[in-house]
């Protein structure tokens, strides 16, 4: 497992962590692939969409839409389909939420461009919602109650989408790309709205990557015994959870783990606890505000193990922030979730470029993974109408074209959603930190491509 390959321009790595995180920095951009787009929050009033019957979206048998008689679609009119999102492009998050934001539009145009979808264009309504719960309840309200939406594209936010997502399953209204991996969204096998059905997400879901950091230090550090050190918020729960439940699966893999509070400035006794327990690794399943100290109290009592992460860390600040203390005493890793290394995402990046740089500021985001993950989401999205060419478009078969089969993520790796599958992205790369250089200067090297836990385990 050895695929050592530095990739400096590909920025894109990343897809920073940012969003992905109940507490987003802003801040630099993801290293090498490792990050991803992020945390986002949702509300909602809880209204029941388009009657008791008719499938898994819940929609009335004649009707595709939120109170709406027979016969009508939601959204869908001869020449456009509407959709929505409220993703935040003011205040601390705007530098997050416009690339975002101007990633999908790009991504629409360019399907404008070449004739629209079955000959219909893709409209999208966009309010900012600054990334506050109760104004994201309001616009999705508007959005699906009001405006009548077929879709939301790019549900945005950790609080956000925890305080929407019933509000989601109660509407049944088709919604694709999360900017978070929060527990609510994952559903192994979603039945109907009530579990989830009409939810479609993207980047990797915490709980999966949980699995993923265990199957990844059984295999790339030959780890029997596993140290985990957890925050007790969403993203360290989930990945905890992921975490043990793989464990379980698997033979021979013993663990101990201690809970640590987030943003915790003393972890000395946690670290202590670990290091005596005589781990072969550590799995830190925290963010930003918190993992950077475990890897030095790591450093400083010479745990001597490699340290692997969630891709939320997986950012240039991280990487200087914590090598000066960890360098020459154990390697720093972390799960990203895009690998441009082959030929068909590469071709997926040019396009990418093409058209970003006719949006406002696009050409300052040639190379930035918000954007690159605004781009996915509108890709995402507009493969389930594809799936419908010469068909009817109504929520239930938009629902049912995206979960007959496989779909690919332009930018590395497939996404399944048959049978109820709504667990994101299943596939990971590994990176690990390395100094910031004019080569390396997002501080990061992948050195695995794209792999599930069946790839790496052999199952």
């Amino acid at each position: 497992m050895a695929l050592r390959k530095t990739l400096s321009i590909l920025l894109v790595a990343a897809l920073c962590a940012a969003l992905a995180l109940t507490g987003c920095t802003g801040g630099a951009q993801g290293a090498g692939g490792a990050g991803g787009a992020g945390s986002g929050a949702a509300a909602g009033s809880g209204a029941a969409a388009g009657g008791e019957g008719g499938g898994a979206s819940g929609a009335s048998s004649g009707a595709s839409g939120y109170g709406q008689a027979p016969g009508y679609v939601q959204g869908v009119s001869y020449n456009e389909i509407l959709v929505a999102n409220s993703v935040p492009t003011s205040g601390v998050y705007e530098t997050v939420g416009d690339p975002f934001l101007a990633g999908i539009r790009a991504y629409f145009a360019m399907v404008e461009d070449k004739g629209g979808i079955d000959g219909r264009r893709i409209r999208l309504l966009h309010t900012d919602d600054g990334y506050d719960a109760d104004q994201g309840a309001a616009a999705l309200e508007s959005f699906v109650e009001e405006e009548r939406v077929f879709a939301i594209v790019g549900h945005f936010g950790t609080p956000v989408v925890e305080a929407t997502v019933g509000q989601l399953k109660d509407y049944g209204i088709p919604s694709v790309y999360f900017a978070t991996g929060i527990g609510q969204l994952y559903a192994a096998e979603a039945k109907d709205r009530q579990t989830g059905y009409n939810l479609f997400p993207v980047q990797p879901l915490y709980r999966v990557e949980g699995g993923l950091m265990v199957a990844y230090a059984a295999t790339e550090f030959r780890a029997k015994r596993l140290g985990i050190l957890y925050t007790n918020d969403t993203v360290g729960l989930d990945l905890e959870t992921g975490a043990i439940e793989q464990i379980e699966r698997m033979e021979g893999i013993e663990y101990v783990e201690v809970q640590v509070p987030v943003g915790a400035q003393d972890v000395a006794e946690a670290v202590a606890t670990i290091k005596n327990a005589g781990v072969d690794a550590v799995l830190v399943c925290a963010i930003q505000g918190t993992m950077p100290q475990i890897a030095k109290e790591l450093a400083a009592q010479d745990v001597g193990k490699p340290l692997l992460t969630t891709y939320v860390n997986g950012s240039a600040s991280i990487s200087e922030n914590v090598l000066p203390h960890t360098i020459g005493k154990f390697d720093v890793y972390s799960l990203g979730w895009l690998d441009f290394t082959g030929d068909a995402a590469q071709k997926s990046l040019a396009e990418y470029r093409e058209w970003i740089v006719e949006q406002p500021s696009g050409a300052e985001y040639a190379d930035n993974s918000y954007a690159q993950a605004g781009w996915v989401a509108g890709y995402v999205f507009t493969e389930g109408l594809r799936r419908l060419w010469g068909k009817d478009v109504t929520w239930e078969s938009y629902m049912n074209a995206l979960s007959e089969a496989p779909v690919d993520n332009p930018f590395g790796g497939t996404l399944d959603y048959a049978n109820g599958r709504r667990l994101g992205t299943e596939e990971m790369t590994l990176w690990k930190a390395v100094p910031v250089t004019p080569d390396t200067p997002y501080g990061w090297q992948q050195v695995e491509p794209l792999n599930s836990v069946a790839s790496l385990l052999g199952t």
